[in-house]
């Protein structure tokens, strides 16, 4: 009789300990510029951290636009050399607006930025600052949201242009996003070189394209999720290591 209430009183422990684990919220929030417009949250990245998290514990905001320079999310942006732009920031301020709305009175355990953008900086010649620029934007994004542990996932551009000969700047900001994934460890990145071949929305057949086919922005959605995933349990678990010191 002892050894049946220990038991049911350590089950009891391990159901309540996994539902508190269970309830933390977690926020992501996807922008960019063609190829983020192109990936449809829905059908693969939500199902995946719902199916990890729970349907009632995610909030997904996605806000994008074709053909934009990070200059129009990242406020402080400045060329290598020249004059700033003078229109900088705005398309954050709209994406920043989505999410306040979507998160109103919500208070969430994790966030996530997923950033899928660069083919324009590339072709503008901007690589030299990209890395600086991306750095910035996710300070900015911290700043704004007031916590200095937000996670974030950078698509990698494809390998369309690996020649440089028709956006300059190419491998450069390719490598730039690698750079400043790899030395945060609270941030990643995910290869993208596979997806751009197959058929498009329209059925047309395409061959290492700027944009992806429709079964590569599904794939996208997949592998951004599952990066998201690994960098929330593998901070959560460091977090652990050190609240035990």
């Amino acid at each position: 009789m002892i050894y049946q209430r220990i038991g049911l009183i350590f089950f009891m422990v391990f159901v309540s300990s996994v539902n508190a684990a269970n309830s933390d919220k977690h926020l992501f929030i996807l922008s960019g510029q063609s190829n983020m417009v192109g990936l449809n949250p829905s059908t693969s990245f939500t199902p995946i951290v719902k199916a990890a998290f729970g349907k009632d514990n995610v909030t997904v905001v996605k806000n994008a636009q074709n053909g934009q320079p990070i200059r129009r999310w990242y406020k402080q942006w400045k060329p290598a050399t020249g004059n700033k732009p003078t229109a900088t920031g705005d398309l954050y301020d709209r994406l920043m607006k989505k999410v306040h709305a979507a998160t109103k009175n919500e208070k969430y355990s994790t966030v996530t930025f997923v950033w899928m953008q660069g083919e324009r900086d590339a072709h503008d010649k901007h690589g030299d600052v990209y890395a600086d620029s991306v750095r910035g934007l996710i300070q900015q994004l911290s700043s704004d949201m007031g916590r200095d542990d937000i996670n974030f996932v950078i698509g990698r551009l494809s390998d369309h242009d690996m020649d440089n000969t028709i956006l300059p700047h190419w491998t450069l900001v390719r490598q730039a996003q690698v750079k400043v994934s790899e030395a945060d460890p609270r941030g990643a990145w995910v290869n993208t070189d596979d997806l751009n071949e197959g058929k498009n929305e329209k059925g047309q057949h395409i061959m290492n394209d700027l944009h992806y086919s429709v079964d590569g922005y599904k794939i996208l959605g997949k592998r951004f999720a599952e990066k998201s995933i690994e960098l929330i349990h593998n901070n959560a678990q460091q977090m652990g290591a050190v609240e035990k010191k």
